[in-house]
């Protein structure tokens, strides 16, 4: 990995106004960081792309360069963008496992509680553990990460990676407490009457959509979300059809290839143009064996398959079902992956925290939700995102807990 990010990072113009920056969710300093690698200064390069993006390293590797900055790059019209992505691992990775410097001693009175370890509440955080902030993760599971570890498979972001950055955020004095789901023996409010200043919400998606048709609560038939955390539990039997569009539809089906399922097809009402997943991904699907059906749309679920009817493109554009064209697609198990919404029992136990009419809360522009103190972000707010899309965001909440904190500790002296 080492050559090619040495290679990758010479082959760079080094752009006065650089495409890829620009392409870059997050900004990342593109340039400034291949210069300073390219120098000997490993170390330099690295802390700038952390304190940019705690989750550089996370996102080399799972973020859609195609559409940011390796599809930005201004080589493209030569068709051999610069590989950011690798130069970012190699460098994100070994600055990971390096000591940090100058740490903060940590402020008691300063006292935040996170709720979710997933890409939101990692980089909330880390960010105000740097300012001198006691931070405590709490966490639903047994290993943090959130969709990170439960939704990405092995293949697309090592479990390793996750397991380096808990060990970097303990070396950083956050505290974790595992395998706690607040809302039952603990709530938000008893947070605040153990003296935490400030509490954010980074619980994520996790709550399956469903189809809402007939025969998805038969024993073969699986959701997306609920299968990526654990897929060596599940028995698919030898042909599976996965129904949905987007990434997580073909992480599902990569996964269970590799996982012993010999057939396996995604299934989708539209054409592969309209599909939200990306062209590399379906490309790398079709290497993998993964079957595709388009222009067909679930209509039932039976004991033995799937009932569909033909779909086709309208004169406007949308979808239309084309009446008298039923079919029927056998197989042994099903997985619905249509997307996630957020579970609700943490704004059930919490007066005064408002969400909108599809379960996400509600926020201002830095996180703040309607009840005072309590601040989120992430895909609980957004609706599934992107890894750097959470980061992007997150980073500002950490400035508003900042200020709010701070103010409180003022006001308190002043008292």
């Amino acid at each position: 990995m080492g050559d090619i990010a040495i290679q990758e990072a010479k082959r760079c113009l080094k752009c006065k106004k650089p495409r890829c920056s620009q392409g870059c969710p997050i900004g990342t300093a593109v340039p400034e960081v291949f210069t300073l690698f390219l120098n000997g200064e490993i170390e330099k390069a690295g802390k700038v792309l952390f304190d940019n993006n705690p989750l550089s390293l996370i996102c080399s590797y799972v973020c859609p360069h195609e559409r940011q900055c390796e599809g930005s790059c201004i080589l493209n019209a030569k068709g051999m963008p610069i590989q950011v992505s690798e130069v970012e691992k190699y460098i994100s990775s070994f600055y990971l496992d390096h000591p940090l410097k100058n740490l903060p001693e940590i402020d008691r009175r300063k006292k935040v509680a996170i709720i979710g370890s997933g890409p939101a509440g990692i980089t909330i955080a880390i960010t105000l553990a740097l300012r001198g902030f006691d931070v405590t993760i709490f966490e639903l599971h047994d290993k943090i990460g959130g969709v990170m570890m439960y939704g990405i498979p092995e293949f697309r972001l090592p479990k390793e990676v996750l397991r380096r950055f808990k060990a970097r955020m303990r070396d950083m004095g956050i505290k974790i407490r595992p395998n706690i789901m607040i809302g039952t023996a603990i709530t938000i409010d008893d947070m605040f009457a153990d003296g935490y200043k400030a509490v954010f919400m980074g619980t994520g998606v996790w709550r399956p959509r469903s189809l809402k048709i007939k025969g998805e609560t038969l024993g073969h038939v699986h959701y997306a979300i609920d299968y990526l955390k654990n897929p060596a539990s599940y028995e698919l039997g030898k042909s599976l059809f996965v129904i949905g569009a987007g990434n997580v539809a073909i992480d599902v089906a990569r996964t269970a290839i590799r996982n012993g399922v010999h057939n396996v097809t995604i299934i989708y009402r539209g054409s592969e143009q309209h599909m939200s997943a990306l062209p590399s991904e379906i490309e790398y699907a079709r290497f993998d064996g993964v079957k595709f059906e388009f222009f067909k749309k679930p209509a039932e679920i039976t004991d033995d398959g799937i009932k569909y009817i033909q779909t086709r493109l309208s004169d406007n554009g949308s979808i239309e079902d084309i009446p008298g064209t039923e079919g029927f697609f056998p197989c042994d198990s099903v997985i619905v992956a249509i997307g996630q919404g957020p579970q609700s029992l943490i704004v059930n136990s919490t007066k005064g925290i408002n969400v909108n009419s599809g379960g996400l809360v509600v926020t201002d522009d830095f996180g703040r939700t309607t009840k005072e103190g309590v601040f989120s972000s992430g895909d609980v707010v957004t609706g599934a995102k992107t890894v750097v899309e959470a980061v992007v965001q997150s980073k500002k909440v950490a400035d508003a807990i900042e200020q709010y904190v701070n103010a409180k500790i003022e006001q308190q002296n002043n008292g």
